[in-house]
């Protein structure tokens, strides 16, 4: 573990997330999710009065397949809940047909909770949409292209391109910024601006 080395701890949660990006024949792109949640202890299961759930056994397992073109426009969304804690939860599997013409490249996250948030949706089905867009611009080739004098999608969204960085003056160099100044560490602008006494 490439972590510092832990204080004594039992497990208790065990949360699998798993990405895959296909290129199809038709020139589409398949991205699919998997979402398996459990735990190392037996659980009470909600659905059967006096059952319960074995360690390991899976209290959320879902799947997402998310179709979409070049310019990661949603074509097509398929969905599998395999296991789930109450019996009303595949209900929210119809909502997320109105995912499909939004765009992943932008608004992806406010289109999510904009038509599945609340009660619309799944907490479980959303995060793995949230997440797809990261894999489907990992996948889609041509994703990240722009022509030369538009700003690609993925700069000044992390600590690695950002405008002032290395990463951009080496590779995007028309778009290179030097760094502005950094916000004071949060604690000690309240303390600068107390008034004396």
């Amino acid at each position: 573990m490439p972590l510092p080395p832990p204080v004594p701890r039992i497990a208790r949660h065990i949360r699998r997330v798993h990405y895959q990006g296909f290129e199809r024949d038709d020139g589409l792109w398949d991205i699919e999710g998997e979402l398996h949640d459990s735990k190392t202890t037996p659980v009470p299961s909600l659905t059967e009065r006096g059952a319960e759930i074995a360690p390991g056994a899976p209290i959320h397992h879902m799947w997402l397949r998310v179709t979409v073109d070049t310019q990661l426009v949603v074509r097509a969304i398929a969905s599998s809940m395999d296991a789930h804690p109450l019996g009303g939860c595949t209900e929210a599997e119809r909502g997320l047909q109105a995912m499909v013409g939004c765009s992943m490249a932008r608004g992806w996250r406010q289109a999510i909770q904009e038509r599945l948030g609340g009660v619309a949706g799944c907490t479980h089905l959303r995060e793995l949409l949230f997440n797809l867009a990261t894999a489907a611009f990992q996948s889609v080739q041509g994703a990240f292209r722009s022509p030369p004098d538009v700003l690609p999608r993925h700069l000044d969204q992390c600590t690695g391109w950002a405008l002032s960085g290395e990463g951009v003056r080496e590779h995007y160099p028309q778009f290179y910024r030097p760094a502005e100044r950094k916000p004071e560490p949060c604690g000690q602008e309240d303390e600068q601006e107390q008034p004396a006494h």
